[in-house]
């Protein structure tokens, strides 16, 4: 089996930047050069080991076989009809891929704070992971295997560190967003400002799905 991984929708590399562990070569395609550029001042981000390619995975040049297809909360925002052949192609005999996910268990607070974003985000009420696995699953070219769950694990940030991990999704980066960054912080600071809540207390919950091609 080739330990070389395609690391689709990379965004600044979360997973890319962790497989260098176990991969000779991971592809990181992402179409914003801002991820790109951030990605690779993170820590693990200079590794020889990842090539940074900025551009869809819908129409990126591909360096298959890879042992492993990844997408890290970001199949949703692809064209299935286009990618998944492409996957399937792409794939070595016996590999997989796997849609990696992530659900925040949060407090009463988090419709308030969906109702700011929706109103900057460049798009709002998109498609998420679930979205996608059951396109996947209706597909004729892959086959769900199995999933794995982790148990909820406790998480604490502040309001600003929250406000950056919203600022490092794709459809509220600071580049998205433009002029209007000062204002859509300043309006979820207030969320939890009237709540008189200084550090945010959740539950994180991740998964990875795995599907083998038909």
């Amino acid at each position: 089996m080739p330990r070389h991984v395609l690391d689709a929708g990379a965004g600044t590399g979360a997973l890319a930047r962790r497989m260098t562990s176990f991969a000779e070569r991971i592809d990181a395609v992402e179409p914003s050069a801002e991820m790109l550029a951030e990605g690779k001042q993170l820590p693990g981000g200079s590794d020889p080991r990842i090539r940074w390619i900025e551009g869809r995975a819908e129409d990126s040049e591909f360096d298959p076989p890879y042992g492993l297809i990844a997408c890290g909360e970001s199949l949703h925002w692809m064209d299935l009809a286009v990618v998944l052949p492409r996957f399937r192609a792409a794939l070595a005999p016996g590999a997989y891929l796997a849609i990696v996910g992530n659900a925040n268990i949060h407090g009463p607070y988090r419709e308030e704070v969906w109702a700011v974003t929706d109103r900057y985000a460049a798009v709002a009420k998109h498609p998420e992971t679930a979205d996608a696995i059951a396109g996947v699953r209706a597909s004729a070219l892959f086959t769900i295997e199995g999933e794995e769950r982790t148990d909820p694990m406790s998480f604490k940030q502040s309001v600003d560190e929250y406000i950056e991990f919203l600022h490092s999704t794709s459809v509220l980066s600071r580049a998205q967003l433009g002029d209007r960054v000062e204002s859509f912080d300043a309006e979820v600071r207030a969320v939890f400002a009237r709540r008189g809540i200084d550090r945010l207390r959740y539950e994180v919950v991740g998964s990875v799905t795995w599907a083998v091609p038909r």
